[in-house]
């Protein structure tokens, strides 16, 4: 099973040479495809044969490209990501509208338990309100119980002040860090033979990752959480690298450790299951080990923290 994530940050050459990626660089580097989950080309720096990117591709390896300010920009995907994808795309159209709402509702209750979660660990009252839109979330959460919860949910990690929208360096590390977990949503939904265009509950015509932005909602807070604890004063490339290795992190999921790369595996694989057998039960979520939370250090945001 393929697990690491290789950053490409300097000028250099890639290329194919028996079953290896090779990196020449200051020094030539060797890696194996095999053990290659993610490459994330930061630097436009970096050339690419056309050899190794067909044999990226055929192994699945996603390739996340990097603009000039070193933020994604565009990602590599596969036309052909199953040997049966024709037929898992049929599948897809044919999902029941009952079913993909169930499975939505079951997402959306879960993102805000997690969002719930963290609250409670840093001893934050706002938790309570979450359990209570918990409850109140109705069927595929007509009542929009998602973006209420977000509202105070941000404002409690951030401050009251803090909105989404602003240009500072805590937003600047969600954004970076959402971007990195929506691109291992995609090579997963490829992998499995379906298309990210159609999505369960997002229906944008300009978004071209509609089904990884329904799935990976349960999946924000390892950003949020990361985000919280580094107390971003500067966002380089240090900052962002500890955003990547968030797919290494180890959480539990069908009683098991297992990276956050290979627990999206298993929850993209359940809930394709889900659909496919009109069974929302079917779906199985990670849960964070409580070591992790309690590595937090509880602090108030202030202005300087905000400011870019």
């Amino acid at each position: 099973m393929s697990w690491r994530t290789i950053v490409i940050s300097k000028r250099a050459k890639l290329d194919l040479q028996l079953g290896y990626m090779v990196v020449r660089s200051e020094e030539v580097t060797k890696i194996v495809l095999r053990e290659i989950s993610t490459i994330l080309i930061e630097s436009t720096a970096v050339s690419l044969t056309t050899g190794l990117l067909a044999e990226l591709s055929k192994r699945k390896i996603k390739v996340i490209f990097c603009d000039e300010k070193r933020n994604p920009s565009s990602e590599l995907v596969s036309y052909y990501g199953s040997h049966d994808t024709s037929n898992k795309v049929r599948k897809q159209i044919a999902w029941k509208q009952k079913t993909k709402e169930a499975v939505w509702t079951e997402i959306v209750t879960e993102k805000i338990r997690k969002q719930k979660e963290i609250l409670e660990i840093l001893g934050k009252e706002e938790s309570e309100i979450l359990s209570s839109y918990i409850k109140e979330i109705t069927w595929n959460d007509g009542t929009n119980r998602e973006g209420h919860a977000a509202k105070v949910y941000f404002n409690a990690l951030f401050g009251l002040d803090f909105t989404r929208t602003e240009d500072n360096y805590i937003n600047a590390g969600l954004n970076y860090g959402y971007s990195i977990i929506l691109s291992a949503f995609t090579r997963e939904i490829v992998a499995n033979g379906y298309i990210t265009q159609l999505g369960l509950f997002h229906d944008n015509m300009f978004n071209q990752f509609n089904l990884a932005s329904d799935l990976m909602e349960p999946f924000r807070v390892l950003i949020d959480q990361k985000v919280l604890q580094m107390k971003l004063i500067d966002f380089e490339h240090s900052e962002k690298m500890q955003l990547v290795d968030i797919l290494n992190q180890e959480v539990l999921i069908d009683g098991k450790k297992q990276y956050v790369n290979n627990a999206i595996k298993i929850y993209c694989k359940s809930v394709f299951d889900a659909l496919n057998d009109d069974d929302s039960s079917l779906m199985r979520f990670y849960r964070i080990e409580l070591q992790i939370y309690e590595s937090f250090s509880i602090f108030r945001f202030t202005s300087n923290n905000c400011r870019k």
